[in-house]
């Protein structure tokens, strides 16, 4: 089975932006990849005048909240970088090398590769006058609304290209009962390459096909 990749457009966004962004878009893939009955629900961003929807699984909620915690302590660790969130469809081929020892093969089908560019915020030189401190916030606060406007039509873009690649490539998931996919959610660690991907989950999909991208 081949594994058909994703590569979603690079977003450039700051620290306290990211459990935002990274809810958005991994919520978004899951929803139009979830065959199980689910109850959808409208969820507004904090930060960002966007409302995606969420398959109103808690488990599934926790999951991706957990996962988003560990990005950002990595974010905070290793600050101005570009790296990668990668969420992983799989199946799952049990195999019987011995009398009393079972082994699992995970089968990787999709993968959706998140882009991402954290930026530290702009800092500004400090002033004497109340004038000058009063000119550096409007300048702050009206760079911080258009980098945001920027950020939120670059998401846009992002889910119109997630929803236009779930309708168009089908033909590769494999029939599964109702539920929801095995998944897996990766993220950079201390051992990965400059753009964040693990080089070990790596290994394991070349070892469980041929990825390609489409």
């Amino acid at each position: 089975m081949n594994c058909v990749t994703c590569q979603l457009k690079e977003l450039e966004l700051e620290l306290t932006e990211i459990r935002d962004v990274l809810r958005c878009i991994l919520h978004t893939i899951f929803f139009h990849r979830t065959l199980s009955l689910v109850r959808p629900k409208d969820v507004d961003c904090d930060f960002l005048e966007i409302t995606y929807v969420q398959c109103g699984l808690p488990e599934l909620e926790k999951e991706v909240d957990e996962k988003i915690d560990l990005f950002i302590a990595w974010v905070e660790k290793h600050p101005n970088r570009r790296s990668q969130v990668c969420l992983s469809f799989f199946d799952e081929k049990h195999k019987h090398p011995g009398w009393f020892v079972n082994k699992t093969e995970r089968i990787y089908w999709e993968q959706w590769f998140i882009n991402l560019h954290v930026m530290s915020p702009k800092r500004y030189s400090k002033s004497n006058s109340s004038k000058g401190l009063s000119n550096i916030g409007e300048n702050a606060l009206e760079e911080t609304s258009l980098r945001r406007a920027a950020l939120e039509s670059s998401i846009n873009e992002v889910l119109f290209q997630i929803i236009n690649f779930a309708n168009e490539k089908k033909d590769h998931i494999p029939a599964i009962p109702d539920r929801i996919f095995n998944h897996e959610i990766m993220i950079p660690s201390s051992s990965d390459s400059v753009f964040g991907w693990n080089t070990d989950a790596f290994r394991r999909v070349l070892n469980s096909g041929h990825p390609y991208s489409l």
